[in-house]
């Protein structure tokens, strides 16, 4: 199984990391729009993708042509797990290094759609200081992880569940 997980697990990682070093080169031009949902989100879906492939080559080549759907998910969630610590991993490295000011362009992004959604001032204000609020917080590197996981992770738990279900079979037992 760890094998399985491992391979599966680092090859979805590295599809996630690869778009995200490829497209934050662009950044500017993809914007924080639904632009920048769609590029993002389209290359996880493609990746987590890994994790149907994993728990099917799991149960066709360890566990003999059947798995419960208790044990599908787990294979599915290990693989989940590796996939989006490597794009936490590559996140850190891109925010650190060569983005430092990701959150100066989000907030202003986020004023600007304030302010072009008819917001009032003190509802500007707010957002201001939620953004401010968010952005000393985001220093902490845990936090900074713990937001970053919380991206990949509900898609590869979608695929996970969905793998499971799909693949899952119980053993049949030969009647005598």
């Amino acid at each position: 199984m760890r094998k399985i997980v491992l391979t599966f697990g680092l090859i979805a990682g590295a599809m996630m990391s690869a778009m995200m070093l490829i497209s934050f080169q662009f950044h500017d031009q993809i914007g924080f729009g639904k632009e920048g949902y769609i590029v993002g989100y389209t290359s996880m879906v493609l990746a987590f993708l890994m994790v149907f492939v994993g728990v099917k080559s799991y149960r066709d080549n360890v566990a003999g042509g059947s798995v419960t759907f208790g044990r599908a998910f787990k294979v599915g969630v290990m693989i989940t797990a590796i996939a989006s610590t490597c794009y936490v991993a590559t996140w850190q490295v891109v925010y650190y290094k060569f983005m430092p000011d990701f959150l100066d362009k989000y907030a202003a992004y986020s004023l600007d759609k304030a302010k072009k959604s008819g917001a009032t001032d003190v509802q500007i204000a707010e957002k201001n200081k939620q953004m401010a609020e968010f952005k000393e917080m985001y220093k902490n590197p845990l936090v900074n992880i713990a937001f970053t996981f919380l991206e990949p992770l509900p898609v590869g738990l979608l695929f996970t569940l969905t793998a499971a279900g799909v693949l899952s079979r119980k053993r049949r037992t030969e009647a005598v």
